[in-house]
């Protein structure tokens, strides 16, 4: 019997674990992916996640029904365990033809918590719209699922097995992605500067970066152990909410701003591994910003001294990075939130680097945004270079200018209430451009639509954006990560030209912003909330 909303949002389908623990609920959704996806005879799926509760029973489930629904070859991670994007590359190394990443990201893990799962196609990205759309009009109408009597595989042990036809493979979650970091980075070139002084903190935060982290920072690169954090992935992240924000990793952040303690770069990643943390002694580095610097330095990295043939962000992603592709003779590319929208850019060979403002950040080398990755390309950046984070930062700023930059989450809002704040605003735009609000004047006000330069597809309603003269400009969107309730994210922008006032406050900065904000969507008139939960 179909489920009502099995929809998958931009990172799959995410419910609290007690919605997935229901009879047939899991198995509902993952024989619905199996319905849809392409898979030739003799297909291997991998599988694999974050740790989080409820990870292993789901696998277990998946695997069987595998094995029922004719694949041919199944991968899982070590105790269940792959990082997001040591998925995609473990997809795109071995050839399969999708896997099934079992996580819900950043969000809380435990009983009482959040799981999620998302299918990743045969490039190794997130499924396009057009897949998730075919999964959920499945889920709608599904009356029977596959399955295969077989007792559980052996998920802590590396080597294959048999279920029914089906051949298993538990790999080692690590080796593969290692060695594609060494391929990309200057290994040496990194150790000779861990040897001569550069130090580093990295916070796992309890989740699934920190058996990454171990190998290649600790053992590869030689960071004096103890360099890794919170290095043991656990069910329920350790209690904490594993998302690498200055609320959530405000440890890290307290050392990183003590000049007596902090070592040169502290970092952090996420639930799967696919966002990060940047934060260099006494300076903390914005997404957008660490997207527009880690592009404008990637040359000094082995993988990328060829060049970039293009820059793609998120459209809420400062437009930091756009003036790094000008600069550079690029492209630049502008494209709704989620990581799908990435793919047919990265596979056509537009763009090299892409960003997201929520902490996402990546390249052509696998098809998903990659935490580990961008800590690297930092690492790299400082290693060649000999300059501080801090003096990194202040040497991009003034060269291209400093988009001050802030997002605020309004967290769990009544749903009706969010969308009467949303379609408020849109009600406005076509007024807004020429008005005055405050000390700013609209330049342009609009819906995002995007067209992909690729497949010629249009995605509509993709955020509400006022941009004012000048470069500031604010965006209103609502999340679709969540698992109750509604987010309603608003991202306030403010550009600062090349010789004005770059070290100043960001909320300084930002505070008319803030009041243009209010009085055009009224967020506390129409839900009572008088702050946002998060500000990042």
């Amino acid at each position: 019997m179909p489920f009502d909303g099995q929809k998958p949002g931009t990172s799959g389908l995410r419910k609290k674990v007690r919605v997935f623990q229901q009879e047939n609920y899991a198995e509902n959704f993952i024989q619905s992916v199996f319905d849809v996806a392409e898979r030739p005879a003799g297909s291997t799926l991998v599988i694999g996640g974050d740790g989080r509760f409820h990870n292993r029973t789901v696998i277990q489930a998946a695997i069987r029904m595998a094995a029922a629904n004719g694949y041919a070859r199944v991968l899982v991670g070590q105790g269940g365990i792959l990082s997001t994007p040591a998925a995609s590359h473990v997809i795109r190394k071995y050839g399969a033809s999708g896997g099934l990443i079992l996580s819900a990201s950043h969000n809380p893990g435990g009983p009482d918590e959040d799981f999620g799962i998302k299918y990743n196609v045969a490039n190794g990205g997130p499924a396009p719209e057009g897949v998730t759309e075919a999964i959920y009009q499945r889920t709608t109408t599904i009356d029977r699922w596959l399955d295969v009597d077989a007792p559980d595989v052996d998920l802590d042990t590396i080597g294959p097995t048999q279920v029914g036809g089906l051949a298993v493979e538990v790999i080692d979650s690590v080796a593969d992605y290692a060695a594609l970091m060494e391929e990309l980075f200057d290994f040496p070139l990194i150790r000779r500067a861990v040897e001569q002084g550069l130090s580093m903190a990295f916070d796992a935060m309890h989740a699934v970066t920190g058996p990454y982290a171990h190998e290649i920072l600790e053992r590869r690169l030689g960071f004096a152990p103890g360099t890794v954090r919170n290095g043991v992935p656990l069910e329920d992240f350790g209690h904490h909410h594993p998302d690498p924000n200055l609320v959530h990793a405000k440890v890290l952040y307290d050392l990183m701003m003590d000049p007596e303690m902090a070592p040169a770069l502290g970092a952090a990643s996420d639930g799967d591994g696919d966002r990060n943390l940047i934060i260099g002694k006494g300076r903390f580095i914005t997404p957008s910003d660490s997207l527009a610097m880690l592009a404008a330095n990637a040359h000094l990295a082995p993988a990328y001294a060829g060049g970039l043939k293009g820059i793609a962000r998120s459209m809420p992603t400062s437009a930091a990075a756009d003036r790094v592709a000008e600069a550079l003779g690029i492209p630049a590319f502008e494209t709704p939130t989620g990581w799908k929208f990435f793919g047919n850019l990265l596979d056509a060979g537009m763009a090299t680097i892409c960003g997201e403002e929520s902490a996402g950040t990546g390249s052509d080398h696998v098809r998903e945004k990659d935490g580990l990755w961008a800590v690297l390309l930092w690492l790299n950046v400082l290693a060649a270079t000999g300059k501080s984070v801090d003096q990194i930062a202040r040497e991009h700023w003034a060269r291209f200018g400093r988009n001050y930059y802030a997002r605020h989450d309004y967290e769990g809002v009544d749903s009706a209430a969010a969308q009467g704040v949303m379609a408020g605003l849109e009600a406005e735009l076509a007024t807004l451009p020429g008005t005055a609000v405050g000390p700013l004047v609209v330049e342009r006000a609009e819906n995002f639509a995007y067209a992909d330069p690729v497949d010629g597809s249009t995605s509509r309603n993709q955020g509400l954006i006022v941009a004012f003269s000048g470069g500031s400009r604010l965006v209103l969107r609502l999340s679709g990560t969540g698992t109750q309730g509604a987010t309603i994210r608003l991202y306030l922008e403010r550009f600062e030209p090349a010789g004005g006032n770059l070290d100043g406050d960001t909320a300084t900065m930002l505070d008319d912003l803030v009041q243009a904000a209010e009085h055009l969507a009224r967020i506390a008139a129409l839900t009572g909330r008088t702050a946002p939960d998060v500000i990042t």
